[in-house]
């Protein structure tokens, strides 16, 4: 099992990115008073067919073929379902993926978030050709990140400039820390 959540995040955006997607949406929604937290991510990707969707929990499935495992979707549904929470993943091909994971906020066998920020920050610099959806929501608060709207400011120039780089990691932390008050989930 991964030790943060957000390392899950990362582990499926990544696989939307090898899907093709151009349009990656991430929402990490803390609920206290439903003491839940959500986690969805959805692509536009190639989409996976019924049979694949059927193997995707399975740890020895993969579509790669530089191994023969694929633990991330595994290890999410698991780390979900250990909390008493629930796992989902609908596909559509040539449409995209959705994957939901909810977990209960207050279950000792929930595995921390973890450092969200640092896994947007990284996704959005390292993949300038993939356009991002981050909803970070807590409670009735919420921020997005929507990447097309940077690329209408900055034009041509890429998100890992150090500047930009450094714009989206403050402007990540400044919200989340205005909307969540710095409470680690």
């Amino acid at each position: 099992m991964m030790t943060e959540l957000s390392l899950n995040v990362l582990d499926i955006a990544e696989n939307s990115i090898r899907a093709n997607a151009s349009l990656i949406e991430i929402l990490i929604d803390i609920n206290r008073s439903l003491d839940r937290l959500t986690i969805i991510i959805k692509d536009n990707g190639c989409g996976m067919s019924e049979d694949q969707i059927a193997s995707v929990t399975d740890p020895f499935f993969t579509t790669r073929t530089t191994r023969n495992v694929g633990l991330g979707i595994p290890f999410f549904k698991m780390a979900a379902e250990l909390s008493g929470g629930e796992f989902s993943i609908t596909s559509n091909i040539g449409i995209g993926t959705t994957t939901k994971a909810s977990f209960l906020l207050s279950s000792i066998d929930r595995v921390p978030l973890g450092d969200i920020n640092c896994t947007i920050h990284t996704l959005i610099t390292f993949n300038s050709s993939v356009d991002f959806i981050y909803t970070y929501r807590f409670n009735e608060k919420q921020f997005i990140l929507d990447t097309r709207e940077f690329r209408e400011i900055l034009g041509n120039i890429p998100f890992n400039t150090p500047d930009v780089s450094i714009f989206i990691n403050d402007f990540l932390k400044t919200n989340k820390e205005e909307i969540d008050q710095g409470i680690s989930i």
